[in-house]
């Protein structure tokens, strides 16, 4: 894949993570016995939605521009980012397991992205 087309790849997969986080953060705000309003008004809802909108949007010019058997693996590495990213600003433990998982989905990514 071109070097462009690898780095949208990267940040499209950095922007699901994200919104993995946001998402959490959406449910961390929600009250026990959430009402519809509580739903509509929750600004990390909103912000996760607006992100997992744009980086769709990415994700097509991506299958524009390079086969999906080779840009599908990249979405492997959100395994090790969301862990890493909820460790880093929800104080979730990260495990080893997780880590040592995440080395082998890179590998793997790294396998499947060489033509």
């Amino acid at each position: 894949m071109p070097s462009l087309t690898v780095l949208a790849t990267l940040l499209c997969v950095f922007c699901i993570s994200a919104g993995q986080i946001l998402f959490k953060k959406a449910a961390l705000a929600l009250p026990a016995d959430a009402h519809t309003m509580d739903w509509v008004l929750n600004g990390w809802l909103i912000a996760s939605l607006a992100l997992y909108g744009a980086t769709t949007l990415g994700w097509i010019w991506i299958l524009r521009h390079a086969p999906l058997h080779l840009a599908y693996p990249f979405m492997g590495l959100a395994f090790l980012i969301v862990p890493t990213l909820a460790w880093m600003f929800l104080g979730e433990p990260l495990h080893w397991r997780t880590l040592a998982g995440g080395a082998l989905i890179m590998a793997g990514v790294a396998l499947a992205s060489t033509s």
